[in-house]
């Protein structure tokens, strides 16, 4: 259970690391951010929908469960609102590694907070996964980051690390597609109010800018955040944190591949000790699970 469940934190870093694939074209031609999010989340919520219908699932929910719907569903919105912004001062792949700073608070949090015990080598394997992160901010032998940009990417981290703990200690007695589903409304109704406030039209453009936004919602959102809901009840918040490590580099490759960032030196070590750093995380863990046995 425990290999299925790194292997859903995996599939919903890469998942996730793909949004500069699908966002950068629709920023490009001006189409409005908030618009542009009400679109991926509630195309992503009716997806869902239409599957609990299927399923013949219930939508029932409580006044509790609604609150902590609500919740999540704020804490994911501000966290992707924060991350795009961050796409104005930094580079997509800069951003997304600022964003890799939510392991470290969803670790503190779970400490502090739910005092729960952190081992030596959960510990060892942030430190290798944030020097990786350090490195590939790192420019001509210098740390050079827009000090802006780095504030709105670590709020986004913030935002991310506390939807993360509230899945995991809310104990909702519910399936982990139905939390999505509520989640993934309840941010779409975020930004239609945000959209209807600033004054800003729901047309869409093109057909192009339509699909685009479409494989936005399933790829990045409804099949990231289901499978990171799953990894989450399988192997608990932290260990799904760190390998959201992920995320930073198939973002890197994204900016490298498609949008011309430069593949330098400090970004092939940056990326290598954050996989080390997974790997670190994914052998202590199976280890810990067969000690347990």
């Amino acid at each position: 259970m425990r290999a299925r469940g790194y292997m859903l934190a995996a599939v919903s870093a890469v998942f996730y690391g793909l949004i500069p694939l699908f966002i950068l074209p629709v920023k490009a031609i001006g189409f409005p951010l908030d618009v542009t999010l009400f679109y991926r989340f509630f195309i992503a919520a009716l997806i869902l929908l239409a599957y609990l219908i299927y399923k013949k699932e219930s939508l029932r929910m409580t006044g509790k469960e609604a609150l902590i719907y609500v919740a999540l569903g704020l804490f994911y919105s501000l966290s992707s609102e924060c991350l795009f912004l961050g796409y104005d001062y930094l580079t997509p792949g800069i951003a997304s590694t600022i964003l890799f700073v939510y392991p470290v608070i969803v670790a503190l949090i779970m400490v502090f907070f739910f005092r729960e015990k952190i081992t030596k080598p959960t510990i060892f394997s942030l430190i290798i996964s944030l020097l990786g992160v350090g490195i590939l901010s790192m420019k001509d032998a210098g740390f050079q980051i827009n000090v802006t940009g780095f504030l709105i990417a670590l709020g986004s981290a913030l935002f991310y690390a506390l939807y993360l703990v509230i899945v995991n200690k809310s104990e909702l007695e519910v399936s982990g597609m139905k939390i999505t589903f509520y989640s993934l409304l309840f941010s779409s109704a975020y930004y239609f109010i945000k959209s209807f406030v600033l004054q800003k039209s729901l047309a869409l453009p093109s057909v192009e800018v339509l699909v685009d936004i479409s494989l936005f919602s399933l790829i990045t959102t409804v099949f990231s955040i289901m499978a990171l809901i799953y990894a989450i009840q399988l192997i608990g918040s932290t260990h799904t944190a760190i390998m959201g490590a992920l995320e930073p580099v198939i973002a890197i490759v994204i900016s490298v591949g498609f949008f011309g960032e430069h593949l330098t030196v400090t970004l092939t070590i940056g990326v290598a000790m954050i996989l080390i750093g997974v790997l670190i995380n994914v052998v202590s863990g199976e280890k810990m699970g067969e000690d347990r046995l």
